[in-house]
């Protein structure tokens, strides 16, 4: 029953992710931290690999649609910082232990930072960065946040792209699904080489991926029909499910 739940809930973060650009592991990290009985690293693990595969198929059918140039930098960033967050999880996991309480307290200060500014938007002025520089160092911060809490870099992306670059709501989710697939690759070989891959369930992780396929597929074409209003609207929505299940996590966690 719990791995059917799993597999439910990977199919419609990744539906919604794909539409939003904020990846689904945002959604799938904290509902298996609230209700999979595994460790951090394998939680970490599952959410990765599905969010890169529903990444990986989301921008197969994008690729007709056009990159903000900046992309490119923000995407070798993430790459970069991809690694560096892998690394930093794995120091946290041997040193500090309890790594999955630091992260849901991160994507609470984060998340809730996210909706505040998500709510007020209309009324700050926003920056619009030409300088590559300045776009790896931004991407390489998203990359790190991305591997580290294990979430692909969800809401977090939707906030820098838009208030560092200016990019509308469809702009920074089709950049943000750039960053995501490099730091997430990164993240993925950086696990295998190191053969630190955590046990898995056999059943449980090809699922989920399965999941992923279709969730993507599915969620671009939703979100060619939808205007930039319907994707806020979906993704504070989001915001607000995430908040609540993560200060939950906090206190299960403690």
């Amino acid at each position: 029953m719990m791995t059917f739940f799993i597999i439910l809930i990977s199919l419609i973060a990744t539906f919604v992710g794909s539409i939003s650009g904020i990846g689904g592991g945002v959604l799938i990290k904290p509902v298996m931290d609230a209700v999979y009985e595994g460790t951090s690293s394998q939680i970490s693990f599952y959410s990765g690999t599905t969010v890169l595969t529903m990444t990986i198929v989301s921008l197969l059918r994008s690729r007709k649609e056009k990159l903000d140039p900046r992309g490119i930098y923000l995407a070798i960033g993430g790459a970069v910082g991809g690694f560096a967050g892998k690394k930093v999880f794995d120091i946290a996991l041997k040193s500090l232990g309890k790594v999955g309480l630091i992260q849901n307290i991160i994507m609470v200060i984060l998340t809730v930072l996210v909706l505040i500014y998500t709510l007020k938007k209309d009324n700050i002025k926003t920056k619009d960065f030409k300088n590559p520089l300045a776009s790896l160092g931004i991407g390489l911060f998203l990359g790190v946040a991305s591997s580290f809490l294990g979430i692909g870099g969800g809401p977090i992306n939707l906030m820098f792209l838009s208030y560092f670059f200016s990019m509308d709501t469809k702009t920074a989710a089709l950049s943000s699904l750039y960053i995501i697939f490099f730091s997430q690759t990164v993240s993925f070989i950086s696990t295998v080489a190191t053969r630190s891959v955590p046990q898995i369930d056999y059943i449980l992780l090809p699922s989920m991926m399965v999941c992923a396929v279709v969730g993507a597929t599915v969620g671009r074409k939703v979100s060619k029909k939808l205007s930039n209003k319907g994707v806020d609207k979906l993704f504070m929505g989001l915001l607000a499910v995430i908040i609540l299940i993560s200060i939950y996590n906090c206190f299960r966690f403690a």
